[in-house]
């Protein structure tokens, strides 16, 4: 399952989406531009923005509002980049030195805030009430969602049900964000919107938990960090949390310890641990029911290409190595 098909469908929409991120990202303060250039160049799906481009195309239109909520999704998601590199003390994100590493702390957070502020200045713009509704909501659903994973930290009795909540809070919303702004502006139905919210918020969820076995399972060069990054940092993920409960014993001990005290040094270890308990192919299998569920609930629009282009984006969340 590649992107290509899914690309293909909106390749001239997100040219448009870039060329309002770069002139909305212009600032009279150097620093500002280059490292707000830095993360927008590095890389990256642009998944979010494309999710506002395929949710308008499944019902009807694209319209040069989407490519303004497109960049704003965009900024948004940019912005929490620059401020979790900072908290996470992570050096690599997408295969290149993080913005926090090349420029320092302070000035990834201030500029973090600064593409915040514009991503705010342009949804006022569109002058739609609900669209601001969406985005406030949003924006503060996933800052409590870093607060929450910032929580479980070094927490190994995170229940499943505490680590889903961090999922849909810091991950998922943003995608329900993206996939209900397309159908908004559209003037689709209540029914309409809430379906295409819903597939959103599973899309993300799959996303993520997709994200958590690559931590544990991935290459270096393909995931764009460091094996275990997430372990190093004490995150209890999903693998972690099911491994410790299928796992005898020593394997328990070994996992609780890595997450409490941080580090690679239990990594070997951990990694058998995961292996051992199918650890990797249960969350994966949960990342598959999330994905069918999503296209579940948009399986009633009427067939196109950007629907079937969503319906391929689900499967291609769960079955990529990176």
């Amino acid at each position: 399952m590649s992107l290509d098909f899914i690309q293909s469908c909106i390749k001239d929409d997100m040219v448009a989406v870039d060329a309002v991120i770069r002139r909305s990202l212009h600032s009279e303060v150097v620093l500002v531009n280059q490292v707000a250039d830095y993360i927008i160049n590095s890389g990256g799906k642009r998944l979010r923005p494309a999710l506002v481009l395929l949710s308008a195309g499944a019902f009807g239109k694209v319209t040069p509002v989407h490519h303004q909520l497109a960049a704003v999704v965009e900024f948004i998601h940019t912005a929490t980049l620059l401020h979790d590199d900072v908290v996470d003390e992570s050096a690599m994100r997408r295969g290149q030195a993080t913005a926090n590493t090349l420029f320092g702390n302070a000035a990834s957070v201030l500029v973090g805030d600064f593409v915040y502020s514009r991503a705010f200045q342009m949804m006022v713009n569109v002058q739609n009430m609900r669209v601001m509704e969406i985005l406030a909501e949003a924006t503060n659903i996933i800052a409590e969602g870093e607060v929450l994973q910032l929580l479980n930290v070094h927490d190994a009795d995170v229940t499943d049900e505490a680590y889903l909540k961090v999922i849909h809070y810091k991950t998922a919303k943003l995608f329900e964000a993206a996939t209900r702004l397309g159908a908004v502006i559209c003037n689709a139905s209540t029914q309409d919107e809430q379906a295409m919210a819903e597939y959103g918020m599973r899309l993300g969820t799959a996303f993520q938990l997709i994200d958590d076995v690559l931590d544990l399972s991935g290459e270096s060069a393909d995931i764009g960090k460091n094996l275990g990054d997430d372990l190093a940092e004490g995150k209890p993920t999903m693998p972690l949390l099911i491994a410790m409960r299928r796992g005898n014993e020593q394997q328990k001990a070994t996992i609780r310890r890595a997450i409490e005290q941080g580090g690679l040094d239990d990594l070997p270890a951990v990694l058998d641990a995961v292996i051992a308990t199918d650890a990797l192919t249960e969350v994966r299998r949960i990342a598959g029911e999330e994905a069918k569920k999503g296209q579940e609930a948009i399986a009633h629009l009427d067939p196109s290409n950007y629907r079937q282009a969503l319906m391929e984006l689900a499967t291609f969340a769960v079955e990529r190595n990176h």
